[in-house]
C-alpha cells in the first residue's frame, strides 16, 4: 500500500475552508438559529470532505493525485455559485495578472502566428528586441537552439518561450526576408510596459478620440496623459471608444470618471451581504474635461468597469452612449491570495450606477446559460433591431434630468447602433482564419517599405488606395493558404477587406495612430457618433 501523502492536501486546507464558507452560503448552511450552528455545518462539512478524501486515496483501487482531485472540487464548488467567481491555480496566476498589472518582462515584440510560424509584427518602441535589431517580418524560427516552425505552436507557447525574468538571456533565430541564412539574436529580456489605451488622436480640429481596451494599473495614467495631449491640440468635444473592452481595475474606471464629472456626483456604490463590502465613489477632484461634449461607445463586448464609466456619465447625464447594450457584469470580485501560490476571486458585492439600477444580467444555477448569453442576443435579433430589446418597467430609472434608463442587464445606449453583417461571408471568414490579412500586409510593408515611410500619415490617409492590383494579390496569396476564391462572396467583403488591409499596412508604419483612424472608417458605431454631437453639446449644456 502507497503512503499517503499530506502535504499538499494540508497546503489546501485553508483553501477548502473558505470555499466552504462560500458553498454554505448558496446552500442555506450558513443559517444561525441562535445556538452557533454555523460553525458547526461548516465543520461538519469540512471534515467531511477531508474523511472522503483520506479514503480515496487510501483505499481507492488505482492511484490517484490528491492534487487534481481537489481542484476538480473547488471549481465545481464555485460553479455553484456565480458565473464570475473563479479559482486560479498558482502556475496560470502569473499569466492571468499580467493582462491587468500593465507590465510583463519578457523580449518586447507584438507578434502574430502565421502558418505555424511566429512572426514578428512589430519590436515594441524602448525594447529588448528593437535594440537588438529585429524588425517587423522578421519570422522566429529557433528559440534557444530549438526549432519552433512548423511544430503546432500556439500563443501560450510563445508566451512560456519568450517571457521570462528581467536579465535573463534567450536566443532568437530568425528568417528574414532577401537572407538566406537564419540570422541569432541574444537578447535580454527586461520589463515591458503593456498600454491599455490602444490609440488617442484628433479625428479632426475638435474631436478628440480615445481607445481603451481595458482598465489596467495604468489605465488612468495613461488616460489622464492622453486628454491632456489633445486638449493641447485644441480637442473641444471628445469620443471615449469602450467597445469590446472587457473591464478591469474598478478603481481606474472611478479614476477615469471623475476627470469628467464635477460637484462630488456619484459614481458608482455597492452592496453586499458584508456591510465591509458597502462603498460609494463620487467625484472629489476638479478633472480636465468636465464640461465639453462627450460621447461614448459601448457594444455587447463592454463589460465591468467599462460599464461602471458609461452608467455614471449616463446617468449623470453627461455623456451620450451610443452603440449596443453591454454585456451586464455587475459583480465585484475579491482576490483572495491563498497559501500555495494561487488565488480565489469571489463575488462579494454588486455595484449599482447613481440612479440606482444593478446592471448586471440574470444569472441562474445554468452557468452554460449565461456564458451563451451574447450568442442569443444575436439569434433574436437584439444586435440588429432594436425593437426586439425588452425591458421590465420595474426596472426603469431616471437619470439626474429625468431622463429614462433602464436596468436588468447592461447598459442600453442613449442610440442604437445595429451590428453590420452585410459584409459577413464564409470567404472572409477563411482569410481571417489564415491569417491571409496579416500576411498579405507585411509583405506589402517589407516590398513598399521605403515609399511608404517617406509619405506622411495625412496623404496615406487620404490618398492611399487599395488597388485591383493589390487585391489579386492579396487573392492569390489566401489561394495559397487554401482559400478558394469565391467571386460573389468577395464582392459583398470588398470593402471590408480593402478597408482592413490598407489599416493594418497602416499600422506598420505608424503603429495604432495609423491603423485606427483607417479602421474607424468603418466603424458604423464610431460614425454614427460623428453626427450626435449637437445632441451631445445639447446635454452638455443642460
Amino acid at each position: 500500500m502507497s503512503k499517503i501523502k499530506n502535504s499538499n492536501f494540508q497546503i489546501r486546507l485553508p483553501i477548502l475552508l473558505t470555499l466552504a464558507v462560500a458553498a454554505g452560503i448558496l446552500i442555506g448552511a450558513t443559517m444561525v438559529d441562535g445556538s452557533g450552528n454555523t460553525t458547526n455545518n461548516l465543520v461538519s462539512s469540512y471534515l467531511k470532505f477531508k474523511e472522503i478524501l483520506t479514503y480515496i486515496q487510501r483505499d481507492y483501487v488505482d492511484e490517484v493525485n490528491t492534487d487534481d482531485l481537489v481542484e476538480t472540487a473547488i471549481n465545481q464548488m464555485l460553479e455553484k455559485l456565480d458565473p464570475h467567481s473563479v479559482y486560479i491555480p498558482a502556475d496560470e496566476l502569473e499569466l492571468a495578472k499580467s493582462q491587468l498589472e500593465g507590465e510583463f518582462e519578457g523580449i518586447g515584440i507584438e507578434f502574430n502566428i502565421v502558418k505555424d510560424t511566429i512572426y514578428v509584427v512589430a519590436p515594441l518602441s524602448g525594447g529588448p528586441s528593437e535594440e537588438a535589431g529585429l524588425v517587423s517580418g522578421d519570422k522566429i524560427v529557433e528559440v534557444d537552439g530549438k526549432d519552433v516552425a512548423g511544430i503546432g505552436i500556439d500563443n501560450q507557447d510563445v508566451f512560456d518561450m519568450l517571457r521570462g525574468p528581467k536579465g535573463s538571456n534567450v536566443e532568437v533565430g530568425i528568417k528574414r526576408r532577401g537572407q538566406n541564412e537564419v540570422l541569432h539574436f541574444n537578447i535580454i529580456r527586461d520589463k515591458i510596459p503593456q498600454e491599455s489605451i490602444d490609440v488617442s488622436y484628433m479625428v479632426d480640429n475638435e474631436i478628440g478620440y480615445i481607445k481603451v481596451s481595458r482598465f489596467a494599473a495604468t489605465t488612468y495614467d495613461e488616460f489622464r496623459k492622453a486628454l491632456s495631449e489633445l486638449k493641447e491640440q485644441g480637442m473641444k468635444k471628445l469620443i471615449i471608444d469602450l467597445q469590446d473592452n472587457p473591464g478591469g481595475y474598478m478603481d481606474r474606471a472611478i479614476n477615469i470618471a471623475d476627470e469628467m464629472l464635477s460637484d462630488n456626483k456619484l459614481i458608482v456604490y455597492t452592496e453586499g451581504k458584508q456591510p465591509r463590502y458597502n462603498s460609494e465613489a463620487r467625484a472629489y477632484k476638479e478633472g480636465l474635461f468636465e464640461k465639453q461634449p462627450i460621447i461614448v461607445l459601448i457594444d455587447e463586448g463592454s463589460a465591468s468597469a467599462s460599464e461602471i464609466v458609461a452608467g455614471a456619465l449616463q446617468d449623470n447625464d453627461r455623456a451620450l452612449i451610443v452603440g449596443r447594450r453591454s454585456f451586464g457584469k455587475g459583480l465585484v470580485q475579491m482576490p483572495i491570495p491563498l497559501d500555495d501560490g494561487s488565488e480565489l476571486r469571489l463575488t462579494i458585492s454588486r455595484y449599482y450606477t447613481p440612479s440606482g439600477r444593478s446592471i448586471q444580467k440574470p444569472y441562474g444555477k445554468d452557468h452554460e446559460e449565461y456564458s451563451l448569453d451574447l450568442l442569443n442576443r444575436f439569434k433574436h435579433g437584439e444586435l440588429f433591431n432594436v425593437d426586439s430589446i425588452h425591458f421590465n418597467d420595474s426596472l426603469k430609472y431616471k437619470t439626474t434630468k429625468g431622463r429614462v434608463v433602464y436596468g436588468g442587464g447592461g447598459i442600453m445606449p442613449d442610440y442604437f447602433v445595429p451590428y453590420d453583417t452585410t459584409m459577413n461571408t464564409e470567404y472572409l471568414r477563411k482569410l481571417t482564419a489564415t491569417n491571409v490579412f496579416r500576411e498579405y500586409t507585411l509583405l506589402y510593408y517589407e516590398d513598399q517599405k521605403s515609399q511608404l515611410e517617406k509619405m506622411s500619415f495625412e496623404a496615406y490617409f487620404k490618398n492611399f488606395d487599395v488597388n485591383e492590383k493589390m487585391l489579386n494579390n492579396f487573392i492569390k496569396l489566401g489561394e495559397e493558404a487554401g482559400v478558394e476564391y469565391n467571386e460573389d462572396e468577395f464582392s459583398k467583403s470588398k470593402d471590408f477587406i480593402r478597408n482592413r488591409v490598407k489599416a493594418l499596412i497602416a499600422r506598420s508604419v505608424w503603429g495604432n495612430k495609423g491603423a485606427y483612424p483607417v479602421f474607424n472608417q468603418s466603424n458604423d458605431v464610431f460614425q454614427k457618433a460623428l453626427l450626435l454631437f449637437d445632441k451631445a453639446e445639447k446635454l452638455a449644456s443642460m
